[in-house]
């Protein structure tokens, strides 16, 4: 098998393993989201374990795979070296918390739950992909 073909093969089941991830955890539930960040209410802390576990999780992660001298289906380690926040930055990240507060979806657990459409969904997808194309009207910093 191609080295290509190995590698699209990887990222599949790199995705099959994270939406299993967010299904079981119930991630792809908003209201599960909507209760954690109602902490005046019936807050519920089952994200705050999530994201926790997928901290600890990163942390061991990357300290293992960057002993290595290249990725597996890589010549070299693509990682970001900008280290600036820009207004573009600041905007985009809090354009996506409004967005996820409000419908309780950020894009893993929406496409996650394509399969149950409902109109809040439908409704998140579009400002999402809306998004998007208006990113583009903002040049990025090189």
């Amino acid at each position: 098998m191609k080295t290509v073909h190995l590698k699209t093969l990887a990222g599949y089941i790199a995705g099959l393993v994270f939406g299993l991830g967010l299904a079981i955890s119930g991630m792809t539930d908003p209201a599960r989201v909507l209760g954690f960040l109602d902490v005046a209410g019936a807050w519920d802390p089952t994200l705050m374990f999530v994201l926790g576990g997928a901290v600890v999780t990163n942390f061991i992660g990357y300290r293992l795979v960057l002993r290595r001298k290249a990725p597996l289906y890589g010549n070299a380690f693509q990682l970001p070296t900008r280290q600036d926040l820009d207004a573009r930055l600041i905007g985009g990240a809090t354009l996506f918390g409004i967005g996820w507060g409000l419908s309780g979806y950020c894009p893993g657990p929406a496409f996650a739950s394509i399969a149950g459409l409902t109109g809040p969904l439908v409704a998140m997808l579009v400002a999402m992909v809306a998004g998007w194309f208006l990113a583009r009207q903002f040049p990025a910093k090189a």
